[in-house]
């Protein structure tokens, strides 16, 4: 049997079905648990301006509307996404007029990382005088997204993404309710059950969203695994391109490289790939790691990396995975070295530290008369007449002729070119 909403209400469940109150509210127990300073604040009606900050669907407006409820206070919802001052302006003269009958106000800004300097500012004064009680929820990490002045004023809660022991407990209550809407028996097999709640990737509006789906289109009950997935295609990831765990992902296949983990680095790779990323964007980032993190240790790194590049556009996904894997591996298990990365930051800081220093004489050329009789080039060794192409001369500038910047590792291929360099300069030596 298919279920009509419709006929129960206009609203998506996930709203329908919201927690009114902490005891069915389910997760974040570092937050709302037994005696947890998030819970005392409530229950003691001592509120002050709060930051949410975690991923979707974990609760973050529920719970601001729970403690609306539980404080008895005035309750105004804007979205920062379509709210300017002027909104702003008018909530505000509505909260003084509340606050002088004695009722405090809320203000619950979703999204508040969209919110400019601007609108930031013009709440700063309110929260101070305690005219507003803010509570602004978002899904960037505030440290970046919000004002330093507006988030001194506030309290940063951080919100984690849900466990299956909440999400099982939120699918459990919306089964009774909805049966009891319903007045009907609405029987999920084990597996089944485990399915949605590993699906919902510890958000609980997709959670719901998902079972919503399934009680529209699905119409053999008790539900079985099989046919959820005939419902559902394909499993939807939290993947912001844009957004920090974009960021947090590329940072975490990185760091699985670096650290010789392939297991690691070619999860996080699919991880990306899965949830839709561009494989020419995770092309490009090995190709900065081999030089990076691998370098002089194994210089046909960058081959496979740009190789990999070139693959990509050729094949195009999903083929073209396959390609990435390969070179996520050979780059997790390269010798590693960072030596190139140190010279290109050492000869930065260098060149800000010692400005525009003069090309040495001897190694300019002498293009023109003029220049030959100004000393350009003059006394210049060309490498190809002395014995093994060594020479003594100076090619850095005077002022920093004894600056070492590349100094490669003794791992890999650059413990050769280590031995090779010590080599040439002990001969130089000699010469001298």
């Amino acid at each position: 049997m298919k279920i009509n909403f419709n006929e129960i209400s206009n609203e998506p469940l996930a709203n329908l079905l919201r927690p009114k109150s902490l005891e069915e509210f389910f997760g974040q127990d570092e937050l709302v648990g037994k005696n947890k300073i998030l819970k005392k604040l409530i229950e003691n009606d001592q509120l002050h301006s709060m930051i949410f900050y975690g991923p979707p669907g974990v609760g973050k407006t529920t719970l601001a509307q729970i403690i609306a409820e539980k404080t008895k206070s005035k309750f105004i919802t804007l979205s920062a996404v379509t709210s300017g001052v002027s909104e702003l302006r008018k909530v505000i003269e509505e909260a003084e007029d509340f606050l002088r009958l004695g009722t405090k106000t809320i203000l619950f800004i979703d999204e508040i990382h969209r919110f400019n300097k601007s609108q930031q500012d013009f709440l700063l004064p309110y929260t101070e005088k305690g005219t507003i009680i803010l509570i602004g929820a978002t899904t960037e990490n505030p440290s970046f997204e919000v004002n330093s002045a507006l988030l001194s004023r506030s309290q940063v809660f951080v919100f984690k993404k849900l466990n299956d022991k909440a999400l099982k407990q939120i699918l459990l209550r919306a089964i009774s309710q909805v049966q009891y809407l319903i007045n009907l028996d609405l029987e999920i097999k084990k597996d089944a059950l485990n399915f949605l709640i590993k699906f919902a990737n510890g958000d609980a509006r997709n959670l719901l969203n998902t079972f919503e789906i399934i009680l529209k289109l699905n119409d053999k009950w008790p539900l079985e695994i099989d046919s959820i997935y005939q419902i559902l295609q394909r499993k939807n990831l939290r993947y912001d391109k844009k957004g920090e765990e974009h960021y947090n992902i590329i940072s975490a296949l990185h760091k699985s490289m670096r650290s010789s983990d392939p297991n690691a680095a070619i999860y996080w790779m699919m991880r990306m790939l899965e949830a839709g990323e561009d494989p020419l964007y995770i092309a490009r980032r090995l190709i900065r790691f081999a030089s990076e993190d691998v370098g002089m240790a194994d210089p046909h790194a960058l081959l496979v990396a740009v190789a990999t590049k070139e693959a990509c556009q050729f094949n195009g996904m999903p083929e073209c995975s396959v390609n990435l894997a390969q070179a996520v591996v050979h780059l997790a298990m390269a010798p590693k070295s960072n030596a190139l990365y140190k010279a290109v930051n050492l000869s930065k800081d260098l060149i800000n530290k010692t400005g525009n220093l003069e090309v040495p004489f001897h190694l300019r050329n002498a293009s023109t008369k003029l220049m030959k009789e100004w000393g350009y080039g003059k006394n210049y060794q060309y490498a190809h007449d002395y014995p093994e192409n060594i020479v003594t001369q100076r090619h850095l500038p005077e002022e920093i002729k004894n600056e070492k910047l590349y100094i490669p590792t003794s791992h890999g291929l650059e413990l050769k070119i280590k031995e090779k360099l010590k080599e040439i300069n002990q001969k130089k030596k000699k010469i001298s």
